[in-house]
Order: C-alpha cells, then structure tokens, then sequence
C-alpha cells in the first residue's frame, strides 16, 4: 500500500497534465465526452489531499445523484489504482485517507445552505456547469483552513454555452482563475480501444450538440424551438403498428391531459404510430385505452416514464404500481424501463434531436401523421430566453408528449454515449 507518496500513479493527457501543473488558487477542467474530466477530477483531489495531510477537503457533485453514481466511483477507481488505504464512512460521507490521515468529505451541491461549517484546505467539483454560482461561492467561503500547506478550488465540466461558469473563467475572468481546456480527440486511450468512438457519437448527436459535447466548444443557448431538427418532410411518415413486434409505451403522467405514445423500433430507428391523450383522466384509464386500440399485445410491452413513476399516490399506489395491476390483469407481459433519476433535460433532449436528424445526416425516428399533438410540441415547445430551460408556461398542452418520448429515446439510446463505441439494439 502506497505510504508517503506524494505523486498518484497516473499517466496525465496533454490537457490534465496542464490542469494538475496549474498554481492558480482556482482552476477549471474544460472538455469534451471522453477527455478524461473525471480522472482529472479524482487524482487532482488526491493530490490535494497529500499535499494538505490531516486537513480536510470537499469533492462535490451537482446533485446527490450524480455524486453517488458518477463522481464517487470515479474516485474509488483512482484510490484503487494507486493502492491507497482509505476508510470510507458512508453515513458520513467521508473518505479518510491513511497515508496522511487527510479527510475528503463527499457532498451534494443541491441546498448550499448545508455547505456552511468545516474550514477547508481544498474542494473539487463534478460538472460545475450544473451547479449554481452560489454553491461555488459558499465552497470558496470555506477555503479558510490556516493550517492548509495548499489551499485551492477546481472544477471540471462541460461547456454549456455562455453561462457563469464561463463569464467567471473566460469572458469575465477573476484574477487567480485559470481555465485549462482539454482538445477534441486527444484522448488516445479511447481511440486506441475504439476508432470508431467519435463518429459513433456523430451518429446520436446534432450538429451543434456535436460541437459542444465532442468538440469542447461554448456555443450560446439558441432562442426558439426546443426540437430543432424536426422537419415535417423527413420525419413524418404514414407507420403503422406491426403486431409481430414488441410495443413501446412512452407516458407522461399527467392527469389533464393523461398523455403517451404507442412507439415501435426497428432496423432503421424508432417509428411513433399513435398517440393517446385523454383529457382528466389517469393511469388506468390510459391502460384501459392502450388495450382498447391494440388488444393483441402478444410479442411484449415495454413502458416508460419519468422518475415519479415510482412514487406513491394519494391511493397510497404509485403509476407503475397501477400499471403493474392491470396488465396483470389482462394477462399481458410486461416491462419497465423507469430511471431510479430523471436525466438532465438538454441532454435528453439533443437525443431526440439527434434521432430526428443527427450531425451525419440521418434519420432515425419518425411520426404518424396522427400524432398531431406530438407534432404540435415539435413545432412549438420553445426554450426560455437565453437559458436551456423549457418553456413549460406557455401553453399547458405542451411539453407533455414530448417529455414522454424523451424518456423512452433516453433509457434505448443514453448507452450510446455512456458506453464506448457500442450501441444498443436491444428492441431494433
């Protein structure tokens, strides 16, 4: 076991190499998927961590989720590559590391009220570009420890246009901020397993997604349309159900309008060819109508949803739970691809973006004409100005179908991304 070391064993890219050699008080990781952010991440908190013995510092995440299943494994990878003694205090959230007795504590970055207390030698955080300006400020604030050999703040992340994050260390730059940005295509370790990595993700994403995600570039929000690449003459088409293939339910649920999408995949992507919307109205009577208009669902059921889902009712059942009893009662065989997380809504979004056209010029989803409310959110859901936030205010029809497809296009194409160089074809 490692003793003394004052090095993590670690063979830094170009850009990390850059980021760890760094003295600004505080510095900044900025990179495309694949650029090694996180390794960057989790070795510069274990050198903090031994150049600072018996001092306390913070890696931190946007949200819980994220830290759990993200940013904390990261960190136990790098700790076990380099042989590190450690104890891990899970109620705690804390990592205290033997060779120097220092302690990393793990947080969320969802309330910064819960980030007063301790002085801090050092603090890390995931994705800053998903975290608030104030939860930075107040992690600073707490970069106070006068026992401290090195006091310092960093982050790593990926651009997301003109944000706080990009004001603070580029457009309006703080003296004693640096910003290290990471190059497209430098990661040669990826490369070397995968050639075909890169274009594998051309393939899922927009042409302007593409820019930011794999190339690294700040583009600012665009006014307008949510789903951009949706064309009525490249992605509508008269699909039909074929009985001979699993149905794909994607629901949102909503009481008024109660809304889901009968959805089929095949060789060539994903046809939508019905849409159910039933005003003031809930989850068993969606079910009642799904079986109504498709009473032969003999190849399978597989259904999708948000998050809540999960969650129960004021009946004391949740959706999934409603869903579960009717379809048992009916005899069909059924099953759910449900997130335990709803994903972040822009990269759930440029996913279906990237179905309806990708940045290689593909199409790889498309719509009955039927589908006319589905349409309508195609042609109508708008961002909020000068944010990627939705427009959910402006007309409460909308958003709903949509949102329901993003889930379904999240949970078959994600892997894409998360896993390198493959991509799924479970259901086509």
């Amino acid at each position: 076991m490692a003793s003394g070391r004052l090095e993590p064993p670690y063979a830094p890219l170009r850009s990390q190499f850059r980021f760890h050699s760094s003295k600004a008080r505080f510095k900044g990781f900025s990179g495309p998927v694949g650029s090694g952010k996180s390794a960057a991440l989790c070795h510069e908190a274990l050198l903090m961590a031994l150049r600072n013995p018996g001092r306390t510092g913070v890696l931190a995440a946007p949200t819980f989720n994220m830290l759990r299943d993200a940013t904390l494994p990261a960190l136990e990878s790098a700790l076990s590559r380099g042989q590190y003694e450690y104890e891990y205090n899970k109620s705690e959230g804390k990592i205290v590391l033997k060779v120097f007795e220092s302690i990393i504590l793990l947080r969320s970055l969802d309330d910064p009220d819960r980030l007063r207390g301790t002085n801090l030698a050092w603090f890390g955080v995931d994705e800053l570009t998903y975290a608030s300006e104030e939860s930075w400020l107040r992690l600073e604030a707490r970069l106070r420890d006068p026992e401290a050999t090195w006091l310092g703040g960093f982050a790593v992340w990926t651009p997301r246009g003109y944000d706080w994050v990009w004001r603070r260390f580029v457009g309006d730059r703080i003296e004693g901020y640096e910003l290290i940005c990471a190059e497209p295509y430098e990661n040669n370790y990826i490369l070397e397993t995968t050639p075909d990595y890169y274009e594998q993700l051309k393939r899922s994403y927009t042409s302007d997604f593409f820019a930011q995600e794999v190339l690294g570039q700040y583009l600012a929000p665009k006014a307008g349309l949510v789903y951009s690449q949706f064309d009525r003459g490249r992605n509508l088409e008269n699909v039909e159900w074929d009985p001979d293939r699993p149905l794909l339910w994607a629901l949102d649920f909503n009481v008024d309008p109660m809304s889901s999408l009968v959805v089929q995949g095949d060789s060539e992507g994903l046809r939508v060819v019905d849409e159910i919307v039933i005003r003031r109205s809930g989850t068993r009577d969606a079910c009642e109508e799904l079986v109504r208009r498709y009473p032969n669902i003999s190849h399978g059921l597989v259904v999708y949803a948000d998050a809540s889902a999960h969650q129960g009712r004021t009946s004391g059942w949740s959706d999934r739970e409603v869903l579960q009893d009717c379809f048992a009662n009916l005899g069909i065989k059924v099953s759910f691809r449900i997130p335990k997380c709803n994903p972040p809504v822009r990269r759930r979004v440029e996913l279906v973006n990237g179905r309806l056209h990708n940045a290689a010029g593909e199409v790889e989803l498309v719509v009955n004409p039927r589908c006319k409310e589905l349409i309508q959110d195609f042609e109508c859901v708008a961002w909020v100005e000068g944010t990627y936030e939705i427009d959910k205010q402006a007309d409460s029809l909308r958003t709903h179908l949509s949102d329901a497809l993003g889930y379904l296009v999240w949970e078959e194409y994600n892997r894409v991304v998360a896993t390198v160089g493959y991509k799924s074809k479970r259901l086509i």
